[in-house]
Parts: structure tokens; sequence; C-alpha cells
């Protein structure tokens, strides 16, 4: 099986966890994309969606689905996003598709949070994928100077064909740090959210995944956390 197609196993998967009558949060990324065009085919089960991103939301409303400002809503059934890493105790690093932070809000607020990812994302220790964290850009400076202390090496995050820095939804640039082994993703994701300037850091280990849904050859792999 292809990536796409063990991503497209687990987007399937994840059906099963859309709670009906309820608000459902989506998350941001190719595997998420998949899960959105499966919602399509049930949204009439739906009350409507809060999404993570501004393409998340474009995508979501292009199929008819209702979006949500979470403003506008006092829970979320549950979340469904994909992970660049997940351990075996559901802690993730995410934010290659750039939207990190607001994931981490809608993941905060959500009675269950379901990952869906091809089997290649689990992994035993963390930072083999460089680490994103998002910044004020007048920090970016100083909080990769701080990063770099930490034993990282930081770079920031430039738009694809260009030296200039990526801007997020939120205004913030991003700051993406290789050469961690993460072993205490707990701690670190503490130790980073303190550094002044810091909007969020994409780990999830405070508020992991309490269900992971990984494509494997084989056929979907459930874990639970």
């Amino acid at each position: 099986m292809t990536q796409d197609e063990l991503k497209q196993a687990v987007a399937r998967a994840a059906i099963d966890y859309v709670v009906d009558g309820e608000i459902i949060g989506v998350g941001t990324g190719s595997t998420a994309n998949f899960f959105i065009d499966e919602l399509a085919k049930i949204k009439h089960r739906i009350k409507g969606t809060v999404a993570s991103s501004e393409a998340t939301a474009a995508r979501l409303a292009g199929h008819g689905i209702p979006v949500f400002d979470l403003n506008e809503v006092s829970e979320i059934a549950v979340y469904i996003d994909g992970a660049d890493e997940i351990t075996a105790a559901g802690a993730m690093i995410k934010g290659g598709g750039a939207a990190l932070t607001r994931e981490k809000i809608v993941a905060s607020v959500s009675k269950q949070f379901v990952c869906i990812a091809d089997g290649s994302k689990l992994v035993e220790v963390m930072g083999k994928f460089p680490l994103p964290v998002e910044v004020l850009p007048m920090a970016r400076n100083a909080v990769m100077r701080r990063l770099a202390s930490l034993g990282g090496q930081p770079k920031l995050r430039l738009k694809p064909g260009s030296e200039q820095a990526f801007i997020t939804d939120n205004g913030g640039e991003l700051i993406d740090v290789s050469g961690l082994a993460i072993t205490d993703p707990l701690a670190l994701e503490a130790q980073i959210n303190q550094i002044v300037g810091v909007i969020a850091v994409g780990l999830f280990a405070q508020r992991g995944a309490n269900v992971c849904l990984l494509g494997m050859p084989e056929g979907v792999r459930k874990l639970t956390f």
C-alpha cells in the first residue's frame, strides 16, 4: 500500500469516532484532508466542525460542512488530526503543516483526541522530525538562542521558494528545531512554553492523543492511551 492509501484507511476508520449531532474538531495536513473528504459523506449526521487552520476551514466549507468559530461552541466531542511523530505513550510532534497553535487549542477543549497517521509516524523517541515552535516575529532570534542552549539546531522556516519567513495564520513565525532526542516530552514542552516570545511548541504531551489509528500494510492498528 502507498502512504496515501494508508492515510485513506485511517481516515475512513476515524469516522467511527464521529459523534452524531455534535461539533467535531478537525486538524490540518494531508491525513486530515483525507478525513475531511470522508467526513463530507456523513456531514448530515453532525452539527458542524471547528477547524484548526484557515486551509482546513476552506476545505470543510468547500464540502458544504458547517464551520464554527471556537468561541461559538461550548464543547467539542472529538478532535481528529494527524501527527508528524507519535510515541507509544501518545505524545506527539505536530506542526509540519504550520497549524500547531490552533491545533493545540482545539485539542485542549476536546473531550477526545483521535490521532490518525500512517505507521511510519510511530517512534520510540521523538526528535528525528524537527520540532516546530511558533514565535512572535520580534522574538525570533532571542528564542532561537534559547532553543540552541537546549541542544537543538533551530532554523527559521521560510516560504517555499523564498527567502522570507513563513507566516502562520496567527501572524507568527516558525522555528524548526532539529537534533533533539526528546526523552521527556512533558518536561521539554513545559520548558519551551516558558521561553518569552514563544506562542506555542509543537509538542503534544500535556494533552496527547487518547487514541491513535495507525495505517499499516496489514490494516489499521489501534493504540489507546
